[in-house]
Parts: C-alpha cells; structure tokens; sequence
C-alpha cells in the first residue's frame, strides 16, 4: 500500500474504514476483545484481527493498545533549547540518547528543538534536564504541564477534511489540574502492568491474556487493573493508534499565546472545546528566559494554509492576544513515554 497522502483511501474498503475512525478508543477490555470488534463490523473475530495487522504493517497504524499518560503515571515536562546551528544535530543526538525523551521536533522559533520528558520522578526528570543542559551547554526552557484544557490526538481520518474535526460543532472540555508529581497510586501489579503495556498489545487474538502471562497473573486481574487504571487516568485510552502523518493531517502548529492569568481557565476551557484544536494546555511563563507563553494549543491539518486560517480564526475571535507560531520542520525523535523507572519509586 502507498502510504503517500490521500492515496492509502484507495485501497482500503468501507470494514477498515470503520476500523480506523471507530477503534481509536473504547476498545473492548475482555479476553477475546477481536470477538466484539468483529461482532460489530459483521466479519470473523480473526478477520478483524488479521485487518489490524494489515493497517499496522502498511503504517496506518502506528501501534496497538494503550495511549498512557505521561503527568499522571510519572512526572512529565515539555522542555526547549535553542541549539547553535552548527551544533544542531550533535544536540539532538545528546538529547535523543535518554530513553525518558520520548518526543524530541525541530522548530521554526529561536526556541528550535522542543522535546518531552517523562521519568517516574519529578527529581530524576529535574536530574536528567539539569544533565542535558550541562552535557549540551544549553539553556533549557522547562514547561511542565499546569493545567490540562483538552488533550485528543483521536479523530476521523477516513474523510475530505482540512484539519482534524472539521465535520463537528463542539468538543467537551475542563480544566484539569496536573501535578508535576507523579500522583498515580499504583500497586505492585499496576507497575509490573504498565511496564509490559507501554509500547502496546501484542498483536493476538488473546492480547489481554498474553500481557497476564507476562506479568504472571490471572486475566481476570489484568483486565480489572487496566479497567481501574482507565478510571484512574493513568490510561487515556485503548486502541489503533493513527498514524495522523500518513493518513495526511501532515500539517501541525503548536501556537503560544500570552493570555491575562485571570482569563486563563475561561479562555482555555472556552477555546479547548473548538473542535479543531487538537491540544489545549496551561504551561508556566518564564519570564526569565525571555518566555512570556501561558497558554498552548495545537491544529493538525492537511494543508498548511488551513492550519494558518484557524490559527488566524482563534486570533481573532477567541484569543486577541500575542501569540506566537512555532512549525514543526522536523521529527528528531517519536516513541511512546517509557516508565522503566518507575519501578520501585
């Protein structure tokens, strides 16, 4: 299958379709969770597993399983440096080197690589910036998340739309406060769960299953752990990950806007809740640094001129104030958060 924006719609019919606008979330928790899936496309259990490993195989799919998160499992935080140019890539290769970076991108700002650590402390993960900045020579701006507005990488793809939800009116958002702690109060079977989780479901008919003989447990006990850690929020959601650059929402902004504090929470829940912002999140200011953003939002588009026309659309009837753009021009880095640390905190 090509994988070239658009023509990977040509060769999929209306059961895959289902599979990857449907089974992004809300992906059945019982021991044979392909029986309910195909119950529901009206094709054989193992029709719709086999039609999973296809996507996956041909990059529809990035993975299968579980979308973690990162602030609520352990201690996060979105960090920059601004690396000389001709230290670019040596920078992005220290910083690529800890395996508790997990996404690391190259902008278009003075601020030009931004990247993500996730660690099961909030000391290691201050140990390990403080190890980047003194390894790399650079300032590093730190931005843990405060305050969580809306946060939703799941939307159709398997349509004509210019940027992610252009079909909906409305989203449900809330302001939820994040601590820079890690607050998950996880058992024993909990750590050992994740742990084995983090980079997905094996790929089975029996995934639940497979994941309890890894863990050495009983299925009824994993499939109660991970149903508890779902309400807890330490798990945001299970099922076939979208691949959005394949799929062709190649196209993504992350704008920086400096809104007045006492209007924050009323402007980023008001603004969370545009079917077309993506993410929407309170990060501190940094004076200091030169870093006068507070609020953060994100547009994924097809084209770049439609995601610049919702951003024009939020800067005029949402968000009057000074914001700036920052373009994504290169991935240096993408896997999911690894929680390896975690274990014995």
């Amino acid at each position: 299958m090509s994988l070239k924006s658009g023509e990977w719609r040509e060769q999929i019919d209306a059961v895959d379709a289902a599979l990857i606008d449907e089974f992004q979330s809300d992906f059945p928790i019982q021991e044979r969770p392909f029986e309910a899936v195909g119950d529901a496309l009206e094709v054989p259990a193992g029709e719709a597993l086999d039609r999973v490993k296809t996507l996956r195989e041909d990059g529809i799919f990035r993975r299968f399983g579980p979308v973690l998160n990162p602030p609520v499992i352990g201690s996060s935080t979105l960090a920059a440096v601004s690396a000389p140019e001709d230290r670019f890539d040596e920078v992005a290769e220290i910083i690529n080197g800890y395996r508790q970076v997990n996404h690391n991108y190259a902008r278009d700002h003075e601020w030009n690589m931004w990247f993500v650590v996730t660690a099961g402390s909030r000391q290691r993960r201050d140990e390990i910036l403080s190890d980047i900045e003194e390894r790399t020579g650079c300032s590093v701006l730190v931005l843990p998340m405060l305050t969580d507005y809306y946060i939703d990488l799941e939307f159709p793809v398997v349509n004509g739309d210019r940027f992610a939800r252009e079909s909906l009116e409305t989203t449900d958002a809330t302001a939820t406060r994040i601590s820079e702690d890690a607050a998950a109060d996880l058992s024993e079977l909990d750590r050992r769960l994740l742990l084995e989780i983090q980079t997905g479901f094996p790929l089975v008919a029996t995934p639940y299953r497979d994941v309890a003989d890894a863990v050495d447990a009983d299925v009824s006990e994993v499939l109660s752990a991970i149903r508890r850690l779902k309400r807890a929020g330490c798990i945001k959601r299970i099922g076939c990950v979208v691949n959005h650059i394949v799929t062709g929402f190649d196209n993504n902004c992350m704008v920086v806007w400096d809104v007045p504090d006492d209007a924050l929470d009323e402007r980023g829940q008001a603004v969370g809740e545009l079917p077309y912002v993506t993410l929407c999140y309170h990060r501190p200011r940094r004076p200091e640094q030169d870093w006068q953003y507070n609020l953060f939002t994100m547009i994924h588009g097809r084209q770049a001129d439609i995601v610049d026309e919702k951003i024009d659309e939020l800067a005029t009837d949402h968000l009057p104030y000074d914001h700036g753009r920052l373009y994504s021009t290169e991935t240096l880095k993408q896997t999911g958060a690894r929680y390896d640390d975690i274990v014995g905190q």
